[in-house]
């Protein structure tokens, strides 16, 4: 299964105003991991996403998805294996149903109906939302929103989910059911997040970053509980976990 490592080797990249916003990262990530990208605002965490995504193409550096580098050229084939839930779902969501959303994927790729209505009907059925398949988008609630978008990328049958900022705006019952359905997901995830409560539940590996680089990574069980690290990026140990007499396992 090369196909689903996703491997970062020296990546540097610098927005046009001269801004150095990824400053020599390399990680590997293999089939099957969940991995929390974490750091302070202006960490580069967004930008390493986009990177990985091919939204951004890095200025030294590459990003390799199995054996394939991540290119201009390679890019149709990086997006099958590759699926991003952007921060903000309204993004994702341009269409007049969130069936037409959830297909839009699938027919680009000009698969015969059948197999569209099967895709979009699996992915609805993940997330928990068949019932709102006829629905307009801009009418759902924000976890509602967050769901569709998610089974939007679903339908494409990625080998690889990244998620940014997954449970923002969202309200603590849809936070919740969010959290729930991403627990359940076989698919190599990673994701950028403040809700590091989240990261501490669902993440088994934390990669921090400081400034465009990797301050630490490993086990999420050992970064996010050491208070002087978090401290010095510019963040807290989970609130789940703070004064807690043995943090070293989840709750």
């Amino acid at each position: 299964m090369s196909h689903h490592i996703i491997e970062a080797r020296d990546l540097h990249f610098a927005y046009p105003d001269g801004h150095q916003a990824i400053n020599g990262i390399s990680f590997r990530i293999l089939h099957g991991e969940s991995v929390g990208i974490i750091g302070a605002n202006g960490a580069g965490k967004s930008t390493l996403l986009m990177l990985l995504m091919g939204v951004l193409l890095p200025s030294a550096g590459e990003v390799r998805v199995g054996d394939m580098v991540v290119t201009r050229k390679t890019l149709p084939l990086v997006r099958q294996r590759l699926g991003m839930v952007f921060q903000d779902p309204d993004d994702q969501l341009f269409m007049t149903t969130v069936y037409d959303d959830v297909a839009f994927g699938p027919r680009n790729y000009r698969l015969d109906e059948d197999e569209v209505e099967r895709r979009v009907m699996m992915a609805l059925e993940m997330v928990g939302i068949p019932h709102l398949k006829d629905r307009a988008p801009f009418k759902l609630s924000g976890g509602e929103k967050r769901s569709a978008a998610i089974a939007s990328v679903l339908s494409m049958q990625p080998d690889i989910l990244l998620m940014d900022e997954p449970t923002s705006s969202l309200d603590p019952k849809s936070r919740r059911m969010l959290m729930r359905q991403l627990e359940g997901f076989e698919h190599t995830k990673i994701i950028t997040s403040h809700d590091l409560d989240m990261v501490y539940e669902l993440c088994e590996r934390i990669i921090l970053v400081k400034d465009g680089t990797v301050v630490s990574d490993g086990p999420a069980a050992e970064i996010l509980v050491n208070a002087g690290l978090m401290d010095s990026c510019g963040l807290e140990v989970p609130r789940s976990i703070q004064g807690c007499p043995v943090c070293g396992g989840k709750r």
